[in-house]
C-alpha cells in the first residue's frame, strides 16, 4: 500500500505540472527501491530547463540513475595501472546459478521428441507474450480462418461490404518467408493451422526480414477482400526483452569475461594468454584485488575432427592432451576468482544444443577445484545480484548469414537479433545442431543483466535495452579459414566488467611484457 501511495503522489505530481508518464516508464518506476516522487520531481526539473517534451519516457529515468550514461568500453593499460595494498577478499562474493540445462538433457528423441522441443518454445514464448497487454486479443489461427469462410458465406457479422473492417492478433511459430511482387509473404503456426499475411509496407518488410526463422512472432492482420489474397500484416510483434534497469552489484566488484582459447591449435596464443594470468595472480593491482568471477564462454581446446583437415592446424593432435594443456593453464587462476565455465562447439561432449556441462571424466581436474562450476551451453548465473547468459554462440552463424545487414565484425547486433527473438538458437535445419528435448531450454525465459557470448573470435559491446551485450572475442590467432572467409579476430583481449556500474572495459594482453 504504501509503495501504491508513492507513485500514486508521483503521478499526481507530473499531472499537476503538465507532464505524462509513458506505461514502460511507469512500469520501470514500480521496480524501483528509492524515492519515486524524488525522482520523477527531478526529471521535471530536468526537462523544463532543457526545455524538452512533457512526455516522461524511460530514457528520462535511465539518465537520472545514470547521468552520465556510459556504456562505451575503455581500455585499461595494465602495466600503467594504479597500485595499492592488497585489499581483503572479505567483501561479499554471492554467485547462484539459476539455470544449467545439464540436469535436464537427453530427455527427447526423434519426431516425438521434436514434436515436443517446438511446443515447448511455442508455449514459453507465448507466455512471454501474455505479458503484452495486446496479447489479450490473440486467437488460434482456426478460428480466423473459420471467420474468414463464413464471412464469405454472409453469416459473420463483421462483414462490411466486401472487407472485413477489424483486424485480429494472431501469434505463432515462423516457418516461412517469401518475397512476392507485393511484400514479403510470412507464414506462420500455432498448432491449429497455418496463416500465411503479407507485409507490404518498407518499416514491415525491414523488420520481417531481421526475424529469424522459428522464432514467435505476434502478428496484427486483417483480410482484404479486393483482390488480394490471404492476410495483410499491420503490425508485428517480437517476444524481445522490455526496456528495463539493470542489476548491479552493491559491493564494488569485477567480473572477467573470456572465450575460445583454443588450446592444442597452433594458432593458440599461449604467450599472451599466459600473461593474462601472471596479472590475475599479481598482488599489488588495485583492479585484480577486485575481480571475484571469471565467465569461459566454452572452445577451451581445438578438439580433433572438427573440420575437413584440422589436424595440419594442431600443435596437440590427441584430445587428452589438449585437456591436460588447458586444465594446467586455468589451475593458474587465483582461488579467490570463482570460475564458471560452458562449453563450446570444439570441445569434448555433445555438440548439439542445449550442451550438457564439459564431461566429467574428461575434466576431472577443473570439477575438482573448489573455485570452478561446471556449466552447461547455455546458461544463467547471478554475480553479486548481476544476472550473467553464458551462452557460447554457435546459432551466430546462421543468424549472420540470413539477417540482412549483419556481419562477423559486429556480433553484438546479431546477438540482439537472439535478445528480440528471446531464443538463443531460433533456426533449425542449419549450421546448429538442435537436440530433440521434451523442453526448449535455449528460449531465454529471464531478462538477462549481461548476455555473453564469443564463437566468432571477435570483441564487441553494445547495450540492449538495458542488457550489456559482449562478446568476449578469442585467444586464437586468424586462422587459415578465417582469412578465406574475410574474418579479421580481435585476439588476447580479456573484457573487465564493474558489477556495481556495469562498466566493460577492455584488457589487452598482445603487446605487454610478462
Amino acid at each position: 500500500m504504501a509503495l501504491q501511495r508513492e507513485i500514486s503522489n508521483a503521478l499526481s505530481y507530473a499531472t499537476s505540472m503538465g507532464y505524462q508518464v509513458h506505461p514502460d516508464a511507469f512500469s520501470m518506476l514500480k521496480g524501483l527501491d528509492t524515492n519515486i516522487l524524488k525522482i520523477i520531481q527531478d526529471i521535471i526539473k530536468r526537462k523544463i530547463k532543457q526545455k524538452e517534451n512533457s512526455l516522461i519516457v524511460v530514457e528520462d529515468i535511465k539518465i537520472h540513475i545514470n547521468p552520465e550514461n556510459k556504456f562505451d568500453v575503455d581500455i585499461i593499460n595494465v602495466n600503467g595501472t594504479e597500485t595499492s595494498t592488497v585489499s581483503s577478499f572479505s567483501e561479499r562474493n554471492f554467485h547462484k546459478v539459476i539455470l544449467d540445462p545439464t540436469p535436464n538433457v537427453n530427455t527427447g528423441e526423434g519426431i516425438d521428441g521434436y514434436t515436443a522441443l517446438f511446443r515447448s518454445r511455442f508455449e514459453k514464448s507465448l507466455h512471454i507474450l501474455a505479458l503484452r497487454p495486446e496479447s489479450k486479443r490473440i486467437t488460434k489461427i482456426a478460428s480466423i480462418k473459420q471467420s474468414v469462410n463464413d464471412a464469405k458465406k454472409g453469416k459473420s457479422h463483421y462483414v462490411k461490404g466486401n472487407s472485413i473492417t477489424n483486424s485480429s492478433i494472431v501469434a505463432g511459430l515462423l516457418m516461412s518467408k517469401h518475397s512476392r511482387k507485393n511484400g514479403l509473404e510470412m507464414i506462420i503456426d500455432d498448432y491449429s493451422g497455418t496463416l500465411s499475411a503479407l507485409a507490404n509496407t518498407e518499416e514491415l518488410k525491414k523488420q520481417a526480414s531481421m526475424i529469424p526463422l522459428d522464432q514467435m512472432v505476434m502478428l496484427e492482420v486483417e483480410r482484404n477482400m479486393k483482390g488480394i489474397q490471404g492476410f495483410i500484416i499491420k503490425n508485428l510483434v517480437s517476444p524481445d526483452i522490455p526496456d528495463h534497469l539493470p542489476n548491479r552489484s552493491k559491493h564494488e566488484s569485477y567480473a572477467v569475461l573470456i572465450s575460445d582459447l583454443h588450446v592444442g591449435s597452433r594458432y593458440f596464443m599461449e604467450a599472451e594468454f599466459i600473461r593474462f594470468l601472471n596479472w590475475l595472480s599479481s598482488t599489488d593491482d588495485e583492479i585484480v584485488n577486485k575481480i571475484r568471477f571469471m565467465c569461459i564462454g566454452g572452445d577451451l581446446i581445438d578438439g580433433t575432427g572438427i573440420f575437413p583437415n584440422q589436424d595440419k592446424e594442431l600443435l596437440e593432435i590427441n584430445t587428452t592432451r589438449q585437456m591436460m594443456h588447458v586444465m594446467d593453464l586455468l589451475a593458474k587462476i587465483p582461488m579467490h576468482i570463482k570460475v564458471f565455465i560452458i562449453p563450446g562447439n570444439h570441445d569434448l561432449g555433445r555438440r548439439a544444443l542445449p550442451q550438457p556441462s564439459l564431461p566429467k571424466k574428461d575434466f576431472d581436474k577443473l570439477y575438482s577445484f573448489g573455485n570452478f562450476t561446471m556449466l552447461g551451453n547455455p546458461s544463467l548465473v547471478e554475480l553479486n545480484g548481476v544476472k550473467v547468459l553464458m551462452y557460447h554462440g554457435q546459432s551466430l552463424d546462421d543468424i549472420i548469414a540470413t539477417a540482412p545487414g549483419l556481419s562477423y565484425s559486429k556480433p553484438a547486433e546479431a546477438m540482439k537479433v537472439l535478445l528480440k527473438a528471446r531464443h538463443l538458437s531460433p533456426i533449425y535445419g542449419q549450421r546448429t545442431p538442435i537436440a530433440p528435448e521434451q523442453e526448449d531450454m535455449m528460449v531465454i525465459t529471464e531478462i538477462p543483466d549481461i548476455f555473453h557470448s564469443g564463437h566468432v573470435h571477435i570483441i564487441d559491446v553494445e547495450n540492449y535495452r538495458g542488457t550489456l551485450v559482449v562478446n568476449s572475442g578469442a585467444w586464437q590467432a586468424q586462422t587459415k579459414f578465417q582469412q578465406t572467409m574475410g574474418i579479421v579476430p580481435t585476439p588476447g583481449i580479456a573484457i573487465l566488467i564493474n558489477l556495481t556500474t556495469l562498466q566493460p572495459f577492455q584488457l589487452d594482453f598482445n603487446q605487454l611484457s610478462i
